[in-house]
C-alpha cells in the first residue's frame, strides 16, 4: 500500500509528458491554435474535396474528413521531384479552430478525370497545380470565384475549349500556365486585366486570331510563351511595355514581321525566341541594352543586313541562332564567340571563316553561306567534326560528286544498325549526332543535324529508342531525330527519276492513357527543296504510336548528282511531353530507288536499240508509201494539182503538215468544232508556237471540189480590209489594238468609215466608240454591267473611255507596230478617194470565220488563222 502513491505519481508524470508531446505534435501539424482545440475543416469543404477527388479519380487520397488537414500521410505523397501529391491547409482561422485548403498539387499521377468546377468553391485556395496528367474537359468559369488564387498550372493535359473570359477577373493571379493542351479559339481580351501576372505560358495549343491589345497592360510579366499556335497578325508594338520580361517565346506561330523596334526597351530579357515569321524583311533590331541575354534565337525571320558588332560583346550570350535569314557581311571580327553555340547557316555571309569558329569549344554551324576559304585543309574532316562550316565539298549546295554518278538504290536504317527489311539490306546509321553535325560516306550518303533542345535534361537526344516497349520491329525499333533540322543526302546519283520511301514510327510517346501519350510531333517534309508534307504528324497519320508507316514520293527528279531529303521543325507541336527535348523531326528509315529494273540493260544499250528501231520503222513506212499503200501517190498528185492552182492565184499562203494540224486540233476533237461550211466542218486549233487557227476539214460528202475551194481562198485573199485575214504570217495587229492606239492619240474618230464624210454625229460616234472600249476592256472585272450600258446609251450617265494600260513587253511591241500602221493608214486615207469601194489601207491579220459558222461560237473563233485540210 505504501508503494501505490509513488507508482501513481510516476504514472501521472508519464501521462503528463505524453500529453505535452502529443500537444506539440498536433500543434506542429495544425499550426497555432487555442490550447486543447483540434482545428477542423468545415463540413462543406470536406464535401468539396471529396467531389474533386471523385471527378479527378485521385486514388491516393484516403477518406476525407474534418481532421484530414492534420493527417498529411492520408493524401500527401512524393515519389520524385516531378511526381508528387500535396494538399496544404491554413489552420489559423477562428483562433486556430478552423482549417481551409490553400494548395492542391497533384503532378504526374496521370489523373484521367475532368477538371472539376468545385475547385472554385474553396475560398482560401492560392495554388492549383495539376500538371502532367490526363485531365480532359474545359476550364470551368467558376474558378473566377477564387479571391486569392495566385497560381493556376494545368500544363500537359488534354483540356479543350477556350479560355473562359471570367479568368480575367482573378486579379490576384500571378501564374497562368496552360502549355501543351488542346485549347483553341481566340485569346480573351479580359486576360489584360491580370495586372499582377508574372507568367503567361500558352504554348502548344490551337489558339487563333491575334494577340489582344489589352495584353499591353500586363506590365508585370516575366515570361510570355505562345510557341506553336496559329496566332496571326503582326507582332504587336505593345510588347515594348513588358519591361520586366525575361523570357519571350514566339516560335512557330503564323505571325508576321517585322520585329518591332521597341523590343530594344526589354532590357531585362534573358531568352528571346522568335522563328518562322511571314511578312516583310527587316534588319536585326537593336538589342544592345540587353546585357543579360543568354539565348538569342531569330530563325527564319527575313532578317537582312549585317550582324551588329555588339553581339560579340554580349558576355552573357550562350546560344546565337540567326539561321535561315538573309544576313550579309563578314563575321571574322567576332572574336568573343568561342564559348557560344553559333548557328548561322543558310545566310549570305561572306569573307573568310573566322578562327574563332575553328577553335570553338561548342557547336558552330556556318553552312550554306558564301565564305571564301572553305578548303579541306582548314578542317580535320566533316565526318569527325561537330562544326558545319569548313569543308567546301561538304557544304557546297548540291554536294558535287567526285566520281562517276550512277543509277543505284540506297537503303538507310536511320538511328540504328544493319538490318534486313522487305528483302533489302538497310545500312547502319548510328553516329551520335549533335546540334551542328555532319556525317557522310563519300560517294554514298550523308546527313546533317542542326538545332538544340532548350531547357532539356536529356543526355542523348539525337537517337530515339523504344523506351515505352511499343510493339515495333525491324527499322522501326530506332530512329534519328533532331531539334530543328535534319537532312539526308543520297550522293553521286545519275540524273533521272527516283522513288523515295520514308519510313516513320512514333516511338517516343506511350500508347496508354497517361500524359506521356499526349505528345504531338509536327514537322515539314521537303525533297529537292520542295515542301511535300506540311505539318506532318506521324502518330496522326499512322493512327497511333508504335505503328510503322511509309510515305511514298514518286518521280523525284535528280538534276545534279545529289538527292536531298529535309525534315524541318517549324515550332509546331508539343515541347514538354514527356520531357523537353523530343519535339523535333524524327525518321526511322529511308529507301531511294531509280526507275529501272535491277540488272537491266545499260542506258547506252537502250538508246541504241530505240534508235535502230526508229530507223527501221521509218524505212518500212517509206517503202509502203512509195508502193502506194499509204496513199502517197494520190496525195502527191493531188497536192501537185492544188499547189499549181494556188500558185496560179499568186497567193501568199502558208503550208502545214498533217501532223501539225492534228496536234493543233487535238486530232479534230469534236469539242473543238466551231462551225460547218460548204466544204465541211471548221475546227479551232492552237499551233505549237501559240497562234490560234481555224481549220476547215474537207468532207467526202461535200458537193464542191478542189477548184471551188481554191476559188474561195482566192476570193478571201483578194479582199482588202482590216477586219479580214490575209493568209495540404505577217505582224499580228488587231482591231482592238488599233482602237486603243487611236484613243491614246485622241484620234478615235479615224475608226469611222471615211465614206460617211461628215454625214454623221461626231458626238454620238464618240459615245459609241468609247462605250465599245469600255466593253472590251482587257480585264473583265472592269467592264460595265448591262444596266450601266443602257444608262450610258440613254444619256443618263457620261461615257468615260478607259485609261490604256500597255501591260507586258509583247503588248508594247504590238502598240508600236500599230502606231506605224496607223501612220500609214492616215497617209493613205488622206490621198485616196472617199468614193472608192475598196479601201487602199494596208490589211493585217484579223478574225476570219467560215460563212456558215455556228453563232454561239463567236467568242471561240476570235483571232483565228484559216487553214483547210482534206
Amino acid at each position: 500500500m505504501a508503494l501505490w502513491p509513488s507508482l501513481l505519481s510516476k504514472t501521472s508524470s508519464v501521462l503528463l509528458f505524453g500529453f505535452v508531446a502529443l500537444n506539440c505534435f498536433v500543434g506542429d501539424r495544425f499550426g497555432s491554435h487555442a490550447q486543447g482545440v483540434t482545428p477542423l475543416l468545415p463540413l462543406d469543404e470536406v464535401q468539396i474535396l471529396q467531389n474533386i477527388s471523385d471527378k479527378l479519380n485521385i486514388s491516393n487520397w484516403a477518406t476525407i474528413d474534418r481532421t484530414s488537414c492534420g493527417l498529411a500521410e492520408w493524401w500527401n505523397q512524393t515519389i520524385d521531384d516531378k511526381t508528387q501529391s500535396i494538399v496544404q491547409c491554413n489552420c489559423t482561422f477562428e483562433n486556430g479552430s478552423v482549417c481551409h485548403v490553400t494548395n492542391i498539387t497533384v503532378n504526374s499521377f496521370n489523373l484521367n478525370g475532368v477538371l472539376p468546377e468545385e475547385l472554385g468553391d474553396l475560398p482560401q485556395l492560392i495554388q492549383i497545380d495539376l500538371s502532367r496528367n490526363y485531365i480532359s474537359g474545359t476550364i470551368p468559369p467558376r474558378l473566377a470565384q477564387l479571391p486569392k488564387l495566385k497560381i493556376l498550372s494545368l500544363i500537359v493535359n488534354r483540356l479543350n475549349g477556350t479560355i473562359p473570359p471570367e479568368i480575367g477577373n482573378i486579379t490576384t493571379l500571378e501564374e497562368l500556365v496552360l502549355e501543351d493542351n488542346l485549347l483553341g479559339g481566340s485569346l480573351p481580351p479580359d486576360l489584360g486585366n491580370l495586372t499582377s501576372l508574372r507568367i503567361l505560358a500558352l504554348s502548344a495549343n490551337n489558339f487563333t486570331g491575334t494577340i489582344p491589345d489589352t495584353f499591353g497592360n500586363l506590365k508585370s510579366l516575366n515570361e510570355f510563351k505562345i510557341d506553336g499556335s496559329e496566332l496571326s497578325g503582326k507582332i504587336p508594338d505593345f510588347i515594348g511595355n513588358w519591361t520586366n520580361i525575361t523570357t519571350l517565346d514566339l516560335q512557330g506561330t503564323s505571325m508576321e514581321g517585322p520585329i518591332p523596334s521597341n523590343i530594344s526597351q526589354l532590357t531585362s530579357l534573358e531568352s528571346l525566341r522568335i522563328s518562322d515569321l511571314s511578312g516583310s524583311s527587316s534588319t536585326l533590331p537593336n538589342l544592345q541594352a540587353m546585357k543579360n541575354l543568354k539565348n538569342l534565337i531569330m530563325r527564319n525571320c527575313f532578317i537582312t543586313g549585317s550582324i551588329p558588332d555588339y553581339i560579340a560583346k554580349t558576355s552573357s550570350l550562350e546560344i546565337l541562332d540567326l539561321s535561315i535569314n538573309r544576313l550579309t557581311g563578314n563575321i571574322s571580327i567576332f572574336k568573343n564567340l568561342e564559348s557560344v553555340t553559333v548557328l548561322l547557316s543558310n545566310n549570305l555571309l561572306t569573307g573568310e571563316v573566322p578562327t574563332w569558329a575553328l577553335n570553338n569549344r561548342k557547336q558552330v554551324d556556318l553552312s550554306y553561306n558564301n565564305f571564301s576559304n572553305l578548303t579541306r585543309s582548314a578542317s580535320v574532316g566533316c565526318q569527325k567534326q561537330q562544326k558545319l562550316l569548313t569543308d567546301e565539298w561538304c557544304f557546297k549546295k548540291g554536294l558535287p560528286c567526285k566520281q562517276n554518278p550512277e543509277h543505284r538504290s540506297l537503303f538507310i536504317n536511320c538511328g540504328g544498325g544493319l538490318v534486313s527489311f522487305k528483302d533489302d539490306t538497310y545500312v547502319e546509321d548510328s553516329t551520335a549526332g549533335g546540334p551542328a553535325s555532319f556525317f557522310f560516306l563519300e560517294g554514298e550518303w550523308g546527313y546533317s543535324s542542326t538545332g538544340f533542345y532548350l531547357d532539356s535534361t536529356i543526355t542523348s537526344p539525337f537517337l530515339a529508342k523504344n523506351d515505352f516497349k511499343l510493339s515495333v520491329e525491324d527499322v522501326y525499333k530506332t530512329a534519328r531525330l533532331a531539334p530543328q533540322s535534319l537532312k539526308y543526302y543520297a550522293l553521286c546519283l545519275a540524273k533521272g527519276k527516283y522513288k523515295v520511301q520514308l519510313h516513320f514510327a512514333e516511338i517516343m510517346y506511350s500508347n496508354d492513357q497517361t500524359y506521356t501519350s499526349l505528345g504531338r510531333r509536327i514537322f515539314d517534309i521537303s525533297i529537292q527543296g520542295i515542301t511535300l508534307r506540311k505539318n506532318f504528324n506521324i502518330a496522326e497519320k499512322a493512327g497511333g504510336v508504335g505503328i510503322g508507316i511509309t510515305e511514298v514520293f514518286d518521280n523525284i527528279i535528280v538534276k545534279g548528282s545529289t538527292l536531298e531529303i529535309h525534315l524541318y521543325w517549324a515550332g509546331k507541336g508539343t515541347t514538354f511531353v514527356p520531357d523537353r527535348g523530343v519535339h523535333g523531326p524524327l525518321i526511322s528509315a529511308i529507301a531511294v530507288t531509280p526507275y529501272f529494273k535491277k540488272g537491266g540493260l545499260s542506258v547506252g544499250a537502250v538508246i541504241g536499240i530505240v534508235a535502230a528501231s526508229c530507223v527501221l520503222a521509218a524505212l518500212f513506212l517509206l517503202l509502203l508509201r512509195t508502193k502506194g499503200y499509204l496513199g502517197g501517190k494520190d496525195l502527191e498528185d493531188r497536192g501537185r494539182t492544188e499547189g499549181t492552182e494556188l500558185r496560179g492565184l499568186d497567193l501568199q499562203t502558208g503550208y502545214f503538215t498533217l501532223r501539225q494540224i492534228k496536234h493543233a486540233t487535238n486530232n479534230f476533237d469534236p469539242a473543238n468544232r466551231i462551225g460547218e461550211g460548204g466544204f465541211g466542218p471548221v475546227y479551232k486549233g492552237v499551233l505549237s508556237d501559240g497562234p490560234v487557227i481555224a481549220v476547215k476539214q474537207l468532207s467526202s460528202k461535200s458537193r464542191q471540189g478542189n477548184r471551188e475551194f481554191v476559188n474561195e481562198i482566192g476570193m478571201i485573199s483578194a479582199l482588202q480590209h482590216p477586219h479580214l485575214v490575209k493568209l495540404p504570217k505577217e505582224d499580228l495587229v488587231y482591231l482592238l489594238d488599233w482602237a486603243n492606239v487611236l484613243h491614246e492619240r485622241s484620234n478615235l474618230l479615224e475608226l469611222v468609215d471615211p465614206r460617211l464624210g461628215s454625214r454623221y454625229s461626231k458626238e454620238e460616234a464618240m459615245k459609241m466608240l468609247k462605250l465599245a472600249l469600255l466593253c472590251t476592256n482587257h480585264s473583265p472585272s472592269l467592264r460595265p454591267p448591262m444596266s450601266s450600258i443602257v444608262r450610258m446609251l440613254e444619256g443618263n450617265i457620261p461615257v468615260e473611255a478607259p485609261i490604256i494600260n500597255h501591260g507586258s513587253m509583247d503588248q508594247e511591241a504590238r502598240f508600236k507596230a500599230f502606231q506605224l500602221l496607223s501612220q500609214d493608214s492616215q497617209t493613205q486615207v488622206s490621198t485616196s478617194s472617199q468614193s472608192s469601194e475598196v479601201q487602199r489601207s494596208r490589211s493585217r491579220d484579223g478574225p476570219w470565220i467560215d460563212s456558215s459558222y455556228s453563232p454561239q461560237s463567236q467568242d471561240e473563233t476570235k483571232d483565228l488563222y484559216p487553214i483547210s485540210i482534206d
